[in-house]
């Protein structure tokens, strides 16, 4: 039988920031909460498959940590990475064929900590914003690019790689 239950689908700021990037910190953690709850409880060797020339599940939550970071670190605050969170990524993002590092071997909650250790420090850095910097362009040497466009880009880039996620989870629970 199919659950009638209403439900609010609504945009609740983060607390303790401007409303307005607080939508937008929100919306950033929504995406992230729907990818930590469908994955709980998956296994090794879910995590590790390899199908065909796709990435695992496991290089794809690298991949999304490490992406976060880079953005936090060279274009919202344009400084030195935390060495902590350096720590977190061995490997570089991408080899010399320009295809995503293949990373397995760490357990999901691995992975979980990483996720949440990034999202920990980009969140203070953000909702700690005024709209002014929040809105203030960071001029680097082949662009132009505010915090607010940032987020936006964040929320894509891990919305693109959780469809991912989810139908090589898809995929490979059926098989």
């Amino acid at each position: 039988m199919i659950s009638l239950e209403r439900r609010a689908l609504l945009v609740s700021p983060l607390s303790n920031c401007h409303a307005e990037i607080g939508r937008w910190l929100w919306c950033l953690e929504d995406v992230r909460r729907t990818l930590i709850t469908k994955l709980t409880g998956i296994s090794q060797s879910i995590l590790d498959t390899k199908m065909g020339e796709r990435q695992t599940i496991g290089s794809l939550l690298y991949h999304i940590a490490l992406i976060e970071a880079d953005w936090l670190y060279e274009e919202i605050l344009c400084s030195e990475w935390d060495p902590e969170i350096r720590s977190l990524f061995p490997l570089e993002d991408r080899p010399e064929d320009g295809s995503l590092t293949h990373f397995e071997g760490q357990s999901l909650e691995e992975h979980f900590y990483r996720l949440n250790k990034v999202r920990e420090v980009f969140l203070s850095h953000t909702s700690s914003m005024d709209l002014t910097d929040w809105r203030k362009p960071r001029v680097l040497e082949h662009y132009d690019v505010t915090p607010e466009w940032v987020v936006y880009h964040l929320i894509e880039h891990e919305s693109h790689h959780r469809g991912q996620i989810f139908q090589l989870l898809r995929e490979l629970l059926n098989d």
